[in-house]
């Protein structure tokens, strides 16, 4: 049985596993870093151990400091969230040597499925569909462009190790080649460390569709049906929901099958996604598998009635799937807005600085998972991800007015948020109809900008200031504490891990 489980996250996704372990009775410790030492994820959980500098690399990416410290604090189990080390095959060895269980996937499927090409080797073998292009890194210029040329024009470039868009070049046609192999190669480097680079066929205005699945360790296998992740700046999701209004009974069995075969081709166990394009011919094609929790796993949640987390944590444990795949079926309909901290005007650029006012929303069907409180430091250290609005509903329109009820009535002050840009969307016919595809916000809500929706961005900025000056003078209004007491201290400890 696992009793205490090292958190290596922060913001959200920590608070979110906290909260399971809570109902689990299964002690949580939390990390963090200089820039982190107030977050809410670290007074949350029962224990929080100082990891390091702000720079993830000196903290949350340190592995021989984190395995060294889960062993020390008499750690069960590691919990690596999504992003940081989540995916890092490297550090999931590390932890399978040392002893401690790792909520997720073995390392060999993770090394396996991390690596593009191989993934598309794996696929092509397994009866999944893949897009037209390479199996192997460009080693040669000139036969780089003899397949595009094959395939046709336009294509990608697309980095071996990468993902979230980067190491990726769009070309149109041969005169913008090289250059961009160049960039895509320089990109990937410095962001994967390894400058391996590949070709696909460029898929136009297709949607972006995930099929979530889950396995143990005695070789059930179930999907929980498909999110639409379609709605996305610089190939960053932005709403998700579920299920997805394009899918229809045959395409939703045809795609839920080729991600059981993914799954099982790489060995897979614990919860994961197989992401799909699919273009306007329902034509589907492997994107990548994603071998950890997604960010939006909330909405699969809420359509289903199952605890991803707590599953992750049974599957670790070695007990089988708490259901059968019979037993789950879609319940109504789910959307979640991610809410950054960032300037939409401004390419959306993250922004930074002290949270002065959180005023979340709530109500029937509105779930709000944060990792921010009032007086929250938001660094520049780390993603500008703050929190995530889910709202479920009996159907669609419904989950959609009250999307937009619980986004009016979101106030964030002290950063910029993407708030008032989440509720254009939701009014938009293209939306409203399911007809938007993955460069929705590029061709439609880019080309606006500073205009038509700043009218919205203007009201939130407005509202939240006046009710920070509202609350403001209330507080000071109110009579001070008498004598030196000093507040209750809740149960967690804060220690420095040197």
């Amino acid at each position: 049985m696992i009793k205490k489980i090292l958190i290596v996250n922060r913001g959200e996704i920590a608070v979110r596993i906290i909260k399971a372990c809570r109902e689990l009775s299964i002690t949580s410790a939390a990390l963090y870093s200089e820039a982190d030492k107030d977050s809410l994820h670290v007074r949350l959980a029962d224990e929080a151990y100082f990891i390091g500098p702000s720079a993830s690399s000196e903290s949350y990416l340190n592995i021989p400091k984190i395995v060294d410290l889960a062993k020390k604090i008499g750690a069960s189990a590691i919990h690596p969230g999504y992003g940081f080390l989540s995916e890092n095959a490297d550090f999931i060895k590390a932890v399978e040597e040392s002893g401690i269980i790792f909520i997720g996937p073995r390392s060999e499927s993770v090394r396996l499925m991390g690596d593009k090409t191989e993934a598309r080797k794996l696929m092509a073998g397994s009866e999944v569909p893949i897009v037209p292009g390479t199996t192997s890194p460009i080693d040669s210029i000139e036969e780089a462009k003899k397949t595009a040329r094959e395939i046709g024009y336009p294509i990608l470039l697309k980095a071996s190790a990468g993902g979230g868009g980067k190491g990726m070049r769009k070309v149109a046609s041969e005169d913008e080649f090289e250059s961009s192999l160049s960039a895509a190669q320089n990109e990937a480097l410095k962001a994967f460390g390894s400058s391996d680079v590949y070709i696909e066929k460029y898929i136009e205005n297709p949607k972006h569709i995930e099929v979530q699945i889950i396995a143990d360790h005695h070789g059930n296998y179930a999907h929980l049906f498909e999110r639409d992740c379609s709605i996305q700046r610089r190939h960053q999701k932005v709403i998700e929901e579920a299920p997805s209004t394009f899918v229809d009974g045959e395409l939703r069995q045809k795609l839920t099958s080729a991600a059981i075969n993914a799954a099982k081709a790489c060995g897979y166990y614990n919860a994961g996604t197989i992401e799909f394009l699919v273009d306007k011919n329902k034509n589907f094609y492997f994107l990548e598998m994603n071998t950890r929790l997604q960010v939006e796993h909330p909405v699969t949640e809420l359509i289903t009635g199952l605890d991803l987390v707590k599953e992750q944590i049974a599957i670790a444990e070695g007990k089988p799937l708490s259901f059968r795949q019979e037993d789950i079926y879609i319940h109504g309909h789910a959307l979640e807005c991610r809410i950054y901290a960032e300037d939409v005007d401004n390419n959306f650029v993250p922004s930074t600085g002290h949270i002065k006012l959180h005023r979340r929303p709530d109500g029937i069907g509105i779930r709000v998972d944060t990792g921010i409180d009032p007086f929250s430091n938001v660094s520049m250290f780390y993603d500008p991800l703050l929190t995530k609005v889910i709202a479920w509903g009996r159907n669609r329109p419904e989950a959609i007015e009250r999307m937009k009820r619980a986004l009016g009535e979101y106030k964030i002050a002290g950063v910029l948020t993407n708030i008032a840009a989440c509720r254009w969307v939701l009014k938009q016919e293209e939306f409203k109809d399911g007809s938007f595809d993955i460069n929705f916000v590029e061709n439609v809500f880019m080309p606006l900008i500073p205009d038509k929706w700043k009218s919205e961005q203007a009201q939130d900025y407005e509202d939240a200031v006046s009710l920070l000056a509202v609350l403001l003078k209330a507080r000071m209004s109110e009579p001070g504490p008498s004598g030196n007491k000093v507040p209750k201290s809740n149960n967690w400890t804060s220690k420095p891990y040197e």
